[in-house]
């Protein structure tokens, strides 16, 4: 039985197995929503000894199989942040949840949360307002973006399409004025949002989409 923390600091701490994780999700949302929390289990026990870099590879991909569908559509809130177990339970989510679930994922093969921020952005293709991972494999490094929009891992310099608003991990919020790293502006215990989130990691909060996504 492979044993999985799904938390957003160590201090958070809370282990939840392989087995019940499938039996639930099988209940609430049906027997494929098991067979995806299945395959997301192989992808964490394949990944493990994997390099930084072929662990990011793994989780884009495989998270960017899922459906893209509006927040108001599948959960009938206009702006839903579903928790990882959600997300695979559904079938899929808005980039929020796309983020979300690479974001906790990676945590869990070890990639240490100071890495990693989800980011706000503007993506001007698309002429609307978007999230994405990005993963600083050094402070001073450019990070490197995982999104659903663009499947493949670009460092920032490469996506000029992206106009970075504000970004957070599981500490730390910073606010974007203008292309680059941007200005820590405290906890990301500010972001209401995150907060409600956390509250619903695991298995007991689990809400029913409005829609099957199968």
């Amino acid at each position: 039985m492979l044993v999985i923390v799904i938390a957003p600091q160590a201090d958070d701490v809370k282990p939840l197995d392989e087995g019940r994780i499938v039996s639930v999700l099988s209940d609430k949302y049906g027997q494929r929503a098991g067979l995806r929390a299945q395959a997301w289990f192989k992808i964490l026990d394949k990944s493990q000894q994997l390099s930084e870099l072929d662990k990011l590879k793994a989780v884009n991909s495989f998270f960017n199989l899922f459906r893209f569908v509006d927040d108001i559509k599948l959960w009938g809130d206009s702006n839903y942040w579903a928790t990882p177990l959600e997300f695979i339970g559904a079938n899929g989510g808005d980039c929020e949840d796309f983020s979300i679930a690479k974001y906790f994922t990676l945590l869990q093969l070890g990639v240490a949360d100071e890495k990693m921020r989800i980011t706000m952005v503007k993506a001007t293709s698309v002429n609307q307002y978007h999230m994405v991972l990005a993963y600083y494999e050094k402070p001073s490094s450019i990070p490197l973006i995982l999104d659903n929009l663009d499947p493949m891992l670009k460092p920032a310099t490469q996506r000029n399409d992206l106009i970075p608003v504000y970004s957070f991990n599981g500490k730390q919020l910073w606010l974007n004025k203008e292309r680059g790293r941007g200005e820590l502006a405290g906890s990301s215990s500010r972001l209401e949002k995150w907060n409600d989130l956390k509250y619903r990691l695991g298995v007991d909060r689990l809400r029913q989409p409005l829609m099957v996504l199968e």
